[in-house]
Order: C-alpha cells, then structure tokens, then sequence
C-alpha cells in the first residue's frame, strides 16, 4: 500500500513538473486554481510523503501484527470449539458406554444372586434329605436295638423261667437230680418255652 501511495505521489509531483514546464499556460491556469484552494504544491507533497510513511509504519508494526493476532485468535476459537464438539462427542459415546456397562453389571448381578438361590436351595434340599436319611437310619437302628434287646429279654426270660422251673421240680421232687438228668430237664423246659 505504500508502494502505491509513494506511486501516487511520485506520479501527482512529477506530472505536475512537467505540466508546468510543457504547458506553461495550462499550468498557470492549475496555478491558479490551486492558489484559489489554497493549495501549495510543496506542502502537499510533503503531506502525501508524511502520510504514505505514516501508513506504511501503522500497516507494517500495528495492523499486520493486530490482523495476525486476530487471525490466530480465530484459529483458536475455531480450535477450541471443534475441541469442544469432539469432547461433547466423547462424553455422549461415554455415557453411552457407561450406561451398557451399567445394565451389563446388573443383568450379571441378577444372574449371580439367582444362582446363588439356586445353590441355596438345593444346598438346603439337599441337607433337608440328608438329615432325613439320618433319621431314618438312627429309627431303623433305634428298632434293630430294640428287637435285639427284646430278643435278649426273651432269651434272659426263658433262662430264667427254665432255671425257676427246674428249681421248683428239684423241690417238688425233693430229690437232687443228676447233671443229666437236669440238663434234660432244662431242654425240655427250654423247648416248651420256645414253643410259647
């Protein structure tokens, strides 16, 4: 831009020369005009000078470093908010995952807690049987006990009946028997009784 201003300048001073040499009536009548508007042709090329320097200063040291600030800037934001979209994006596949793994974990917690019923039932069926045939085998042996300790009465009894009763023959007879003879007298007995 001040490259063309200085153009302009150059172009606005050095055709102004050369009007002025070339048309010397022309460039009275320019003369005039300016001299009418108040116009000095050296100070308004100095001013056009001061100002294509001025432009050119603003341009180089504060609008190209403000413009590149701001383009950066912009980059920035641009960066920033598609930063932001990919992190909503993340948050939603997040949430997303999260809420699976969250029904995954109950319908596993479900699973575990049923068979975990499962196993305590038939743990307690299983115990509920085992004690049953418990019982059963202490009854059954409980009746074995008490037959063969009947049996044993019966057989204490009979004993006892046939040595009673070989007693009282000995003293109905009021004789002493022979071993033989008592013997004899005991297995009749005991016979008798065994029949009963």
């Amino acid at each position: 831009m001040f490259s063309q201003l200085l153009v302009l300048a150059q172009a606005t001073g050095h055709h102004a020369a050369e009007s002025v040499a070339a048309h010397g009536e022309a460039a009275g009548a320019i003369s005039k005009i300016a001299g009418d508007f108040g116009v000095a042709w050296p100070n308004l090329i100095a001013q056009v000078l001061s100002f294509s320097v001025v432009a050119f200063v603003l341009w180089k040291f504060a609008f190209k470093p403000v413009v590149a600030t701001l383009d950066e800037r912009q980059r920035r934001i641009e960066s920033g908010l598609r930063y932001a979209e990919e992190m909503k994006a993340k948050l939603d596949a997040t949430q997303t995952e999260t809420a699976a793994m969250i029904k995954a974990a109950q319908a596993e917690s479900t699973r575990i807690i049923d068979d975990a019923r499962k196993t305590a039932k038939e743990f307690l069926d299983r115990q509920t049987q085992e004690s049953t045939a418990r019982a059963n085998d202490i009854l059954v042996k409980a009746q074995q006990a008490i037959e063969l300790e009947h049996k044993k009465m019966l057989a204490d009894a009979r004993q006892e009946i046939a040595r009673l009763v070989i007693t009282t023959t000995q003293r109905v007879l009021a004789k002493e028997l022979s071993d033989a003879e008592r013997a004899r007298y005991n297995d009749a007995a005991s016979r008798e009784l065994a029949g009963v």
